[in-house]
């Protein structure tokens, strides 16, 4: 119960009082149904209706009781669940987005990659899990495998190799252009 007070005083402080009611009631009650006691509650709960069986005949009211019971809870913990999984994703998300825009040589490209099509996210983890293989093999010839490769994120609609030969083409004048310099 502190910790659900605390998180409404965060909540109110952080949000200014922009905090719907539900987000505090979902955050409250996600809180207070993780908790083991709640779980002891529901066992506990199981086990009276078990042995309260024979005293009622196993009647059809006796099993409608804990059928309805469970049916009502778990419909309403389905929206509060969902509710804070939402608003943990999104935060993790935002969390992510400045890591990303802080950090220097970080391709930004990849901020709000969630709002991109399938396939387009597909492509952006196929290049991911080449970079991945190819530092593998590296540490399987005994290189090194850090650093920071070159990704062609910029080019997320599928044509890869004419994205590398810009970069290499890029790459070559930009050296043509340091030795003309010297």
């Amino acid at each position: 119960m502190r910790e659900a007070r605390k998180e409404a005083r965060f909540c109110e402080s952080t949000c200014m009082n922009r905090c719907s009611w539900f987000n505090r009631f979902a955050k409250a009650a996600a809180r207070a149904t993780g908790k083991p006691m709640a779980f002891i509650l529901a066992a506990a709960t199981i086990i009276i209706w078990g042995v309260t069986g024979p005293l009622f005949g196993f009647s059809d009211t006796w099993q409608l009781v804990i059928n309805t019971g469970t049916t009502i809870i778990t419909f309403l913990m389905v929206f509060l669940i969902q509710n804070t999984q939402n608003r943990d994703s999104d935060a993790i998300q935002i969390k992510l987005d400045e890591l990303i825009r802080a950090t220097k040589g970080a391709h930004t490209a990849l901020l709000d990659l969630e709002e991109l099509e399938d396939e387009d996210i597909e492509r952006i983890r196929d290049l991911y899990e080449e970079i991945a293989t190819k530092s593998r093999q590296a540490m399987e010839a005994g290189e090194d495998d850090t650093g920071t490769p070159f990704v062609h994120i910029e080019n997320a609609s599928g044509n890869h190799n004419e994205a590398h030969l810009k970069h290499t083409r890029k790459t070559a004048a930009r050296r043509a252009r340091k030795r003309a310099s010297r």
